[in-house]
């Protein structure tokens, strides 16, 4: 897979000198630091955890966790590349929860009809966070912490408002169960392959088409992208609106799976999304990263999330070894970067 980057604009698709394969060019792309991270990290669990921890039971744990993760993560993480962020996901994922659960729980609507309306309360919010960014210049950080407690408001409100309680039951067809809400070979959610399939869709739209380049540009220099004919403000809402509805579309599969929704939940989400991200080896400041590269940190983050359960070490470590985790993966990312960059393959 070629990795378009603002750093090596070498490296684009359909250019005529093909995949760099020498070291540098592997230290370039922004999924290396990702891969041995996820590499070392499962070599770890793997020599001090259990035999359960690649057994299917074991496996699917954080399989699972990734997945749920993962989705929300991708695009997070490009808007994250362009040089924004989004942290009202922590509230889209319960909203998308209690409004299928409203419209086909509490009202009897069709499952599609509460499907498509979770769906629709992403779109909108998505949209919101995006208007208000590129017309006001207000920092999406604000925008969208304003926006989480806003959704989080009006849930708690609506949902004691049309059902009088804060949880609320589901019973969702057969069919949205099996596409849905299901678990395969009784321990894998089906979410992992929506996770495996949106990925690759990605994959393609970031570093296969024109689209991609653009994020990358807004995200090194987003004047100059404008000047340069980029429609930087429509993509920055489209970036939202992906955001918002990925993270709306895991709270209603989550319904779905567990028969009920719940107005809390979702916060850690924020934090876990942006921790899988910065592993991925997507820079904070922008322009740098790709979906691979998010791919591997979501698992990398699910399996030290997961991991330490199957190991005999105290599990109130849990959060130190992940917090160093961040660290070294932040750490390890950027030297590769400085590496890449300062790397001159020999003349034949």
């Amino acid at each position: 897979m070629t990795t378009k980057t603002i750093d090596s604009p070498g490296n684009s698709p359909g250019s005529s000198s093909g995949p760099d394969l020498s070291i540098g060019g592997f230290l370039r792309r922004p999924e290396a630091g990702a891969l041995l991270g996820l590499l070392f990290v499962l070599g770890f669990f793997i020599i001090f955890g259990s035999a359960n921890f690649l057994k299917p039971a074991g496996a699917a744990s954080w399989l699972n966790v990734a997945a749920n993760l993962g989705i929300v993560a991708i695009p997070v993480g490009l808007l994250m590349i362009a040089g924004e962020l989004d942290i009202s996901i922590g509230a889209m994922i319960p909203a998308g929860s209690m409004t299928v659960a409203i419209l086909s729980g509490h009202f009897g609507l069709p499952i599609f009809v509460g499907m498509i309306g979770a769906i629709l309360v992403g779109v909108a919010v998505g949209f919101v966070n995006g208007l208000v960014v590129v017309r006001t210049a207000v920092p999406s950080l604000i925008v969208t912490l304003g926006m989480l407690f806003a959704i989080q408001g009006l849930m708690l409100g609506l949902s004691v408002l049309l059902t009088g309680t804060t949880s609320v039951a589901l019973s969702a067809a057969p069919w949205a169960k099996f596409l849905f809400g299901q678990f395969l070979f009784n321990s894998f959610q089906v979410l992992i392959l929506w996770w495996l399939a949106i990925t690759a869709i990605f994959v393609f739209f970031v570093h296969y088409s024109p689209y991609g380049n653009w994020i990358f540009a807004m995200g090194g220099d987003k004047t100059s992208a404008r000047n340069a004919g980029i429609p930087t403000d429509r993509l920055t809402i489209l970036l939202f609106v992906l955001s918002a509805t990925a993270a709306s579309f895991v709270g209603m599969c989550q319904a779905i799976l567990f028969n009920s929704a719940q107005v809390s939940g979702g916060m850690i989400f924020i934090f876990n999304t942006i921790i899988s991200v910065v592993v991925g080896g997507v820079l904070l400041t922008g322009g740098f990263g790709s979906v691979i590269g998010i791919f591997f940190g979501t698992l990398t983050f699910a399996i030290v999330n997961q991991g330490i359960y199957f190991t005999s070490f105290d599990r109130n470590w849990a959060s130190l070894i992940i917090g160093v985790m961040l660290l070294a993966a932040v750490l390890m990312n950027n030297t590769f970067r400085k590496m890449a960059l300062s790397y001159s393959p020999k003349k034949k």
